[in-house]
């Protein structure tokens, strides 16, 4: 049987979307509610290697704490950008979904079949 992570924040309806499904399926699932467990630097560095993206990719652009932090700022590096996102979990998308090497963005929620 699969198992899957999902990195997991409640109040947010497509995490909660996202995990019905996964529910819904029978497949067993760890749940990781990452504000309160914030991912580390390597966590991020994987999501970004199996997602094929870069951190600004992996970030949520319109939260407040973005723009209070300037991270729109060009300058930054990578390393700048994923410390951000362990010091403010808040700033990273969500949910992200794990299994087996592959993980997928929950948005839209239906992104997680690809993983069951």
């Amino acid at each position: 049987m699969t198992k899957l992570s999902i990195y997991h924040n409640p109040r947010c309806s497509k995490s909660r979307q996202t995990l019905q499904l996964i529910n819904d399926a029978g497949v067993d699932v760890d749940v990781i509610e990452y504000l309160k467990t914030p991912p580390t630097a390597d966590t991020i560095n994987n999501f970004l290697d199996l997602l094929s993206l870069q951190p600004r990719e992996l970030m949520r652009t319109k939260e407040a704490e973005y723009k209070e932090l300037n991270l729109a700022n060009s300058q930054l590096s990578n390393d700048d950008l994923i410390a951000a996102i362990v010091n403010t979990p808040k700033l990273l998308e969500r949910p992200i979904v794990v299994s087996n090497g592959k993980a997928c963005i929950g948005r839209p929620p239906e992104n997680v079949l690809a993983l069951l």
